[in-house]
């Protein structure tokens, strides 16, 4: 039993320095990428300065044709449903399980989850980040679902929750990639931890379910983006 518990440790161990190096090495080409669009955008602002320039010499008249919807927001990116349709079921360990659809649209407006924390549906473009962040702010929901679907379990609590459970669940999120933690007011239960379709409300820090809940779903099979980045998004 020792041996096998030793073995899993292991290899979560080997997979999350693996995901690191992924995170460093996408990062590194992030802003290799970020540097050269820079590079086009000025080199467009100056040609289309240049242009402009030039037809504003001409008859002076101003341009009445219709310019349609270029440039706006259309269909689902305003919408403010979370795309979600479903129900949870609770197993006999705790764990709520969504059971149902779980939409992953992306949007710039508000969202109105059917659940609090949420976790899935509609959210924002960018996510929060989550490489073992901790942050003493609530956070906007449609970031932190978009962490979720990169494979993240977000820890949150109320101002009901001890303050040893606090700490000790910060320090386990900060030495975990793939996690977040934040304040949220408007939950069942002073501690929980949400995973894309999952979620469970625990008793304290030393709650067993809270390293099980880590070993299932950070990274786990739920994940919609396995591997998605987690920093380079919303830091507070």
């Amino acid at each position: 039993m020792g041996s096998a518990n030793n073995s899993n440790s292991a290899a979560r161990k080997a997979r999350i320095e693996e995901m690191r190096r992924a995170e460093r090495s996408r990062a590194r080409r992030n802003r290799t990428l970020v540097i050269a669009a820079s590079v086009v955008v000025v080199a467009g602002l100056v040609v289309g300065g240049v242009v402009l320039a030039d037809s504003g010499s001409g008859s002076g008249k101003k341009d009445t044709a219709a310019s349609g919807d270029n440039g706006k927001d259309t269909g689902d990116v305003n919408s403010k449903s979370s795309g979600d349709s479903g129900h949870f079921t609770t197993g006999k360990d705790g764990v709520r399980t969504w059971k149902g659809t779980l939409s992953r649209t992306h949007v710039t407006t508000p969202v109105s989850y059917p659940m609090h924390p949420p976790v899935g549906g509609n959210h924002n473009p960018v996510w929060a980040d989550c490489n073992g962040d901790v942050y003493t702010q609530q956070l906007h929901d449609e970031n932190a679902v978009h962490s979720l679907e990169h494979g993240a379990v977000w820890v949150t609590y109320t101002p009901k929750a001890a303050k040893a459970d606090i700490e000790a669940l910060s320090a386990k999120v900060k030495k975990t990639p793939y996690s977040l933690m934040s304040p949220y007011e408007n939950q069942a239960a002073p501690l929980m931890l949400s995973a894309w379709g999952h979620q469970v409300a625990v008793k304290s820090a030393s709650d067993p379910e809270v390293n099980k809940f880590f070993a299932d779903f950070v990274q786990g099979p739920q994940t919609p983006e396995p591997g998605a980045s987690c920093t380079g998004g919303v830091m507070k």
